[in-house]
């Protein structure tokens, strides 16, 4: 449970939260002063503070300077009157995670809460899942979702289908799950099924025995028993033929395999973790696909998101790779200019996440100076279109008029421009600030300044 540290010298504040926030499901602790507020840290684990900024003694500014140095982590919340804005700008410069003006509205105070709430929640799981999964990289609450299923999924035998476009990472993912596995130290043998021919797919899956057919020159004991006691990854599932996709649910069910040529069935104890960029429902329907070894291979499905579907990921992506190449390409290369990082955050990367590394990898080893420049993205097709800016700026003003942009100003254009695409948000929230700020992709805080700067 959530616990809530409340500081206020008074008594009708500290009961009037202490009340709200408890039917809210919160452990609330109470504090009348700054001395109290630090004596209740000793021993308790507290999640958020709530701080009036005018008090008695350690004032609530310097209350929030004393945590942040104990714990940068926990979000603190201050309370300030209506009519000290100063208070409030010192509060956010000092490190607030937002701040409350009295009177303050008990919606408005309940959607701060959650909102600080949720972002340590997802402040920790992000913390856990790069010390879990260092290989995968991403804290989007998309990705935070896949490694929590990975979590749940790992420790049991069921097999695993993982889909999604190509490029996603869908091999990281099998390889999480092996390495959470009870199997860990046993084989982790990825099949690219596209990659091997046709005639010879039994034989690599299965294995064969010496002379069963021309070049048979010994045994051989195939892919499958290479994995036995281990995990199979069986990438681009969606390619095998359908004589293969009926001998690997005959494997899928008995649990055991034939080699060609072969007179005895050997048993294995095989985990498979299938994936495909494909929509297997979709074959099925078509008759490409069988659809038993479909609901055998996805006892538990994954779906990894694209690349576009978790843009918030795209600088931390950025930031490892730039270090992997740096590295790799003997390089002093460790950042990248706003104006770049402006253009991939713009792309929609239909290579996802493999375009992404491509991309600062030819960056890295085409530029000269220390800093990674858009002009050394050496982008094409849609994205050089982003890069050089012409369609989208000339599309803007194809639509207006142009004397009358000029005429008006940068300032004020962009200002018009803001404040009708809020009031459109909000109209479509329904009036809920916490809604619209979702999505128009901005903090309830900024949204919240915005409205009350516009009059909305």
């Amino acid at each position: 449970m959530t616990t809530i540290l409340i500081v206020d010298d008074e008594k009708s504040m500290r009961d009037f939260l202490k009340i709200l926030l408890a039917k809210e499901g919160y452990d609330v602790l109470v504090a009348s002063d700054g001395e109290q507020a630090l004596s209740a840290f000793d021993g308790n684990q507290i999640d958020l503070v709530i701080s009036d900024i005018r008090m008695p003694g350690i004032s609530g500014l310097d209350l929030l300077a004393k945590i942040k140095d104990e714990s940068e982590d926990i979000p603190v919340i201050m309370i300030t009157a209506f009519a000290s804005p100063n208070d409030a700008v010192q509060a956010m410069k000092s490190g607030a995670y937002d701040y409350i003006s009295k009177p303050f509205n008990v919606d408005e105070i309940k959607s701060v809460i959650n909102a600080a709430t949720n972002r340590t929640e997802a402040s920790l799981k992000a913390q856990q899942a790069e010390q879990l999964f260092p290989e995968i990289i991403g804290k989007s609450r998309e990705m935070l979702k896949i490694f929590d299923m990975i979590n749940r999924i790992a420790p049991t035998p069921a097999n695993v289908l993982i889909y999604g476009e190509s490029g996603t990472g869908k091999e990281l993912v099998a390889q999480a799950i092996h390495k959470k596995s009870k199997v860990v130290g046993r084989p982790f043998v990825p099949i690219t099924c596209s990659a091997i021919p046709e005639e010879l797919m039994e034989s690599e899956l299965f294995g064969h025995v010496k002379g069963s057919f021309t070049g048979a020159i010994s045994d051989k004991s195939g892919l499958f028993k290479e994995a036995d006691s281990g995990t199979a990854f069986l990438d681009e599932i969606g390619e095998l033929t359908p004589i293969i996709q009926t001998k690997l649910l005959r494997v899928l069910q008995e649990r055991e395999i034939k080699p060609v040529g072969g007179t005895k069935h050997l048993p294995i104890d095989v985990r498979i973790i299938a994936a495909t960029n494909r929509i297997l429902e979709e074959e099925i329907r078509a008759g490409r696909f069988r659809e038993d070894l479909f609901y055998r291979l996805a006892v538990v499905p994954i779906r990894v998101p694209s690349l576009r579907e978790r843009k918030s990921d795209i600088p931390l992506l950025v930031r490892h790779f730039l270090e992997k190449y740096s590295t790799q390409l003997g390089k002093d290369i460790h950042e990248i200019s706003s104006y770049a990082l402006e253009v991939l955050m713009s792309y929609d990367f239909p290579g996802n996440v493999r375009e992404l590394e491509n991309i600062i990898e030819r960056g890295v080893a085409l530029e000269t100076s220390s800093i990674i420049l858009p002009e050394n993205l050496s982008l094409s097709g849609p994205l050089q279109n982003r890069q050089d800016g012409a369609p989208a700026s000339s599309a803007f003003v194809a639509a207006h008029d142009e004397e009358e942009l000029f005429e008006r100003g940068l300032e004020v254009v962009v200002a018009d421009l803001e404040k009708n695409l809020i009031s459109h948000a909000l109209e479509k929230a329904g009036n809920s600030k916490t809604r619209a700020a979702e999505l128009l992709k901005v903090s309830f805080r900024s949204l919240r300044y915005k409205a009350k700067k516009y009059d909305l």
